[in-house]
């Protein structure tokens, strides 16, 4: 890694940085840097810089530590201190002393723990010590989640444990008979078609005799699966799955729905019923082209039903049950989220290579497997990409939150390439924008249609590690196609003409808020002539410019002209500082809180508050 790297990295990744001056000015290991350790390695990994500091717009001010090697042994002595650390999951290669700007520092480059790592923690007790990472923050865990972290690192499966006292009687016998037919149309011939009820179950990991304590019964798998909704009750008090469908494509929860399916008790309520309701109602209205299989046969599914059958199954077998959320699934005009308690158990990145598996349920995995909802393990992310990719659709994109834990896929329809946004950009910059690779080329078009384009933004739709993305990005600006915008996680890229912006969506496509959404009325970025050059400030509204010439103003002219920059498009709290020449900070703490608290601002990702690529818009009472 080099000083490069770590500068570029900062718009990406989760950088923590440190002074590391130790008293005496020659270094020191900070005691913040092990609960930031404990927090990253719980968390998505991240980096850690001794002998710098953040900036008010988020870069790094590079301030060196004057004895490095002295700062290695003490760090190295600590982590390897089982009664201080709890484990060292870093390998040589992660801990570097790299020279930048004339002076030296060091970069801790932490993993992602694996699974059976688990929490990571600071001392000697894992309740007190285990930390989870929340954006810029390190946060200490509730004894909840370390709980769950354990059981997660210790068991396998979660769902093969007899529950005592659940035996056959407590199945729904409908489901359970439905399961049978479907299982028989699937595997003629199978030899266990033949079984008895419990016979059956055995084989289908639903019923066991634990050899150990001799308890035997339904298995958590046998109960979720066919239960009734009562005794599933019993054994999991928080258990709710819920299918909302939505008029439009916003996540608030104030949204009438069209139509749902709950725990409501007006049917069985388990997961295999659940499955049956959901799926027909996720690929109702999906338009099916007419395609014949060996020449003769009618094909009535699509890699689209395939890929959103995947979805909705490793929601139901990945999720944690003992958790306090619940399954959510919501169907809007033009995208699908799945929602299941619990993070995810592997990096996102080997998940999304496919071929690896570890299932929370895999008793509940193999149930779905034998009737043909799901194939081998590994395979379900990759077929839901190659779907998305098949139809140019948004590339669908996983977020995991914590407190509590849970998954999201967001599985969007929208086109990444709109022919009247591609045309626009050939007619503006002809060969050179047919030159651009495919990942320069998504990146110049996501900032003619929306406005603007980030690191985290490209994330959500490449491959591409986030370094290659800040790369692809300097070169566009070297090559006078973009002009960039803010510094460090704010850094956002526009293109270098005042071109009225072309919409992302048609117009069969818009909600009322995607539609407010897309002009450009208020420019984060310089005109032509700054990009030629030219010293000019972009022709920002009067409440704007008011601010950004003032001094310190009063909360509710500062709130007016915060309300005016995101009037029509959503912007991060660095766009923001930018905008108004504030610091992010202070607008992250004092007013952008209470603006959304009195509803007169609305965040991108309401669902998750504190998601790193967060931004605001005005809501429509203030327009």
């Amino acid at each position: 890694m080099t000083c490069e790297d770590i500068l570029l990295l900062r718009e990406s990744a989760d950088v923590e940085a440190k002074k590391a001056h130790g008293r005496d000015g020659m270094g020191a290991v900070p005691d913040s840097v092990w609960s930031t350790y404990s927090a990253m390695a719980n968390s998505s990994g991240g980096i850690i810089v001794l002998g710098a500091k953040e900036r008010d717009n988020g870069s790094l001010e590079i301030i060196g530590v004057n004895d490095p090697y002295r700062v290695l042994k003490d760090f190295w002595n600590t982590i390897n201190n089982p009664t201080k650390i709890s484990q060292n999951i870093l390998a040589d290669s992660d801990v570097q002393i790299i020279p930048c700007n004339g002076r030296r520092i060091i970069t801790i480059s932490v993993p992602r723990a694996t699974r059976g790592q688990r929490p990571v923690f600071v001392g000697a007790n894992p309740f007190t010590g285990t930390y989870r990472r929340h954006f810029e923050g390190d946060y200490r865990c509730e004894e909840a989640t370390v709980r769950r972290m354990i059981a997660d690192a210790t068991q396998e499966t979660r769902d093969d444990t007899p529950l005592e006292g659940f035996d056959l009687p407590d199945l729904d016998q409908a489901s359970f008979a439905a399961y049978r037919n479907e299982f028989r149309s699937t595997r003629p011939g199978h030899p266990w078609i033949t079984l008895g009820d419990q016979e059956l179950l055995e084989q289908l990991g639903g019923w066991k005799r634990d050899r150990n304590t001799g308890i035997s019964g339904l298995t958590t798998a046998g109960l979720l699966m066919f239960g009734q909704l009562r005794s599933i009750l019993d054994a999991f008090p928080n258990y709710i799955l819920d299918y909302q469908e939505k008029p439009e494509d916003r996540n608030d929860d104030d949204q009438r729905w069209l139509d749902r399916i709950t725990t409501d008790g007006t049917w069985s309520g388990n997961l295999y019923e659940f499955y049956r309701k959901v799926y027909p109602k996720l690929t109702s209205d999906l338009r099916i082209p007419f395609q014949l299989r060996d020449g003769h046969k009618r094909l009535d599914e699509t890699h689209v039903h395939e890929g959103l059958r995947e979805a909705l199954v490793n929601t139901i077998i990945h999720a944690d049950y003992a958790a306090s959320t619940a399954i959510s699934i919501r169907k809007f005009p033009h995208k699908f989220v799945f929602i299941n308690p619990g993070g995810l158990r592997l990096p996102l990145d080997v998940i999304l290579a496919g071929g690896t598996s570890d299932c929370r349920n895999r008793n509940l995995q193999k149930m779905f497997q034998m009737i043909g909802a799901v194939e081998q393990a590994g395979s379900g992310v990759p077929k839901i990409l190659r779907a998305w990719r098949e139809q140019d659709w948004q590339r669908p994109a996983w977020y995991e939150r914590w407190n509590p834990d849970q998954t999201q896929l967001d599985m969007g329809m929208h086109s990444l390439l709109p022919p009247a946004v591609v045309e626009a950009l050939r007619a503006e910059f002809g060969e050179q924008f047919e030159r651009l690779d495919n990942n320069k080329r998504l990146a110049v078009v996501i900032a003619r249609a929306e406005g603007f384009v980030t690191n985290q933004r490209l994330q959500a739709v490449t491959e591409l590690h986030p370094s290659d993305i800040t790369r692809a990005l300097k070169e566009l600006v070297a090559a006078k196609m973009l002009v960039k915008d803010g510094e460090g996680r704010g850094s956002s890229y526009t293109l270098t003409g005042p071109e009225e912006q072309v919409s992302l969506f048609n117009k069969e496509q818009k909600s009322s808020q995607v539609e407010r959404a897309a002009p450009e009325t208020i420019q984060a970025r310089p005109d032509v002539e700054q990009a030629k050059g030219a010293n000019q400030q972009p022709p920002y509204p009067p409440e704007v410019m008011r601010v950004r010439k003032a001094g310190r103003v009063d909360q509710a002219t500062m709130e007016s002209a915060i309300l005016t920059a995101c009037n029509s498009s959503f912007r991060t709290a660095q766009e923001l500082a930018t905008i108004l020449n504030r610091s992010r900070q202070t607008l992250r703490a004092i007013y952008l809180p209470s603006l959304v608290k009195g509803g007169k601002l609305q965040l991108r990702y309401p669902d998750n508050p504190s998601h790193p690529s967060q931004a605001y818009i005005s809501t429509s009472q203030n327009n």
